[in-house]
């Protein structure tokens, strides 16, 4: 049975955009932002898969063997995810032998994560790759206008945190 064509069941016309300047000033940049990071974070995710790796698992490793043993709620908050993401990706690592857990003596709660050498070696034979690939990635930028970005992220993330009232997730 054919189903008769209703008036109501489109509304094709956009809406009328009825905000400041300010307002779509800020819109604007938020697209902007939200655009280059997707863009940015899916090239490293492609050159991190050369690897082997995830994007999360790279993470790790490179927290480690920059920053030495952590623990698992230390590597939450440094890769900026929760702690059931750093289990999960940890889980994966430690099947294929680059990472081991380690509970503290001192409290039993408390996980730390440690480089295997096979591990250390993986990271070590890929990160200063990848150095140069992000170096790549920000190439169209001067020198000056790299510090001046970083800077003004910075200042945006300070900014949104104090401004929401919390430094932590939702």
């Amino acid at each position: 049975m054919r189903e008769e064509p209703n008036a109501n069941r489109w509304v094709d016309e956009p809406a009328n955009r009825e905000w400041s300047e300010e307002e779509e000033q800020a819109l604007r940049l938020w697209i902007a932002l939200a655009r280059s990071y997707v863009t940015f974070s899916r090239a490293v995710a492609c050159k991190v898969a050369e690897y082997d790796l995830t994007a999360p698992q790279f993470g790790v490793l490179e927290a480690l063997l920059h920053l030495g043993p952590l623990s698992l709620g230390e590597l939450a908050e440094k890769l900026l995810v929760t702690g059931g993401n750093v289990t999960y990706v940890m889980d994966r690592l430690e099947v294929q032998g680059l990472v081991e857990r380690e509970r503290s003596g001192d409290d039993r709660r408390v996980v730390r994560a440690h480089l295997t050498t096979k591990g250390r070696a993986t990271i070590e034979g890929v990160f200063p790759g990848h150095v140069d690939f992000v170096r790549g990635l920000v190439e169209s930028l001067e020198p000056e206008e790299k510090e001046t970005l970083r800077d003004l992220l910075k200042k945006l993330g300070k900014g949104v945190a104090s401004s929401s009232g919390r430094e932590d997730n939702c």
